[in-house]
């Protein structure tokens, strides 16, 4: 891959991440309003999802994917449990609702970072991802490690609270989920050649997973107590959502999960850092720690980025 591609691959990635910390902030109150995380989260998955069966049949790129993920799935070249990325995403969604209310937007990706940028160099390791087995070499080490290193920089003055630090647990998980998705979301966008095919699927399998757990907290808590809002900007979650998971499906076999990860994170604190100095809520308080830490995850991902190029299957190595 050309060195343009390579900066516009992490540059889409940079910009995906910025959208994760905007749905973030959207599905994190609507979940206030609704008084339910989870309802939340089907809300959004939900929308996603009807947006999507709109789009795709009516592309000729989508059709043709439909056809061709049919194929791949009956001949075996691609596995049903790789099209399981979905429940990966609707447990991210569903920790956004239920904890940043509570925590900010910038404390729940300071815990999503630190279970990501792990899980990266796992899944790159085992090669679960398009692009095969990667090595953990010392860039990629140190590139996480900053990364780590960076958001806990952004948001140590908040990590004291035992409370903080209890509902972190959820987005640290959900965030050691988000490499196994952007690995096997791009199994499927490589196996069915369409990006908005990949991104079906991701939410089809969410929507489903999350409407089984919705059903489950009926019946033993009832319905939620609060009402649907009447902002529309409440229910555009799962529309953004679409737009960064197609992203990264599409690019993830050009940078690796670790690469695609780390640019990810970096738009994510980013974003989260702007959202809570210009839309502060009651949980946000940045300051010079938090500009500073933002700025670390730039490093690490120019870390990141400098070091061997990622090997393509077939033997083919792609510059990064």
């Amino acid at each position: 891959m050309t060195a343009r591609r390579r900066i516009a691959a992490v540059g889409l990635a940079v910009a995906s991440g910025v959208g994760v910390a905007v749905q973030s902030r959207i599905n994190g109150e609507l979940g206030v309003r609704l008084a339910d995380g989870i309802a939340a989260a089907v809300v959004s998955f939900g929308l996603g999802l009807l947006v999507l069966l709109v789009l795709v049949p009516a592309t000729p790129g989508g059709r043709r994917g439909l056809s061709v993920l049919r194929t791949a799935l009956t001949d075996g070249s691609l596995r049903p449990w790789q099209c399981l990325g979905g429940v990966c995403g609707a447990f991210l969604v569903a920790t956004q609702g239920l904890t940043i209310g509570t925590l900010g937007v910038a404390v729940f990706t300071v815990a999503a970072v630190a279970g990501q940028s792990g899980s990266s160099l796992l899944v790159d390791r085992a090669g679960i991802g398009p692009t095969g087995r990667q090595p953990i070499t010392p860039n990629r080490l140190v590139g996480a490690a900053l990364t780590v290193l960076a958001v806990l920089l952004a948001v140590g003055d908040r990590l004291g609270d035992p409370k903080t630090l209890g509902l972190a647990l959820l987005p640290l998980l959900a965030g050691v989920g988000i490499a196994w998705q952007q690995a096997v979301n791009g199994r499927v966008r490589m196996a069915s050649g369409s990006a908005l095919t990949a991104t079906l699927v991701n939410f089809a399998v969410g929507t489903v997973a999350l409407l089984v757990t919705f059903a489950v907290e009926l019946a033993v808590r009832g319905r939620p107590a609060g009402g649907f809002p009447s902002e529309p900007w409440l229910y555009l979650g799962g529309p953004v959502g679409i737009v960064f998971i197609a992203i990264a499906a599409a690019i993830v076999r050009f940078t690796g999960v670790l690469l695609l990860g780390l640019a990810t994170i970096a738009g994510q604190v980013v974003g989260a850092v702007a959202l809570d100095v210009v839309l502060p809520t009651a949980a946000s308080h940045p300051g010079l720690t938090t500009l500073l830490g933002a700025a670390l995850t730039l490093v690490a991902v120019l870390v990141a980025v400098i070091g061997p190029p990622v090997r393509r299957p077939g033997g083919i190595s792609t510059p990064r």
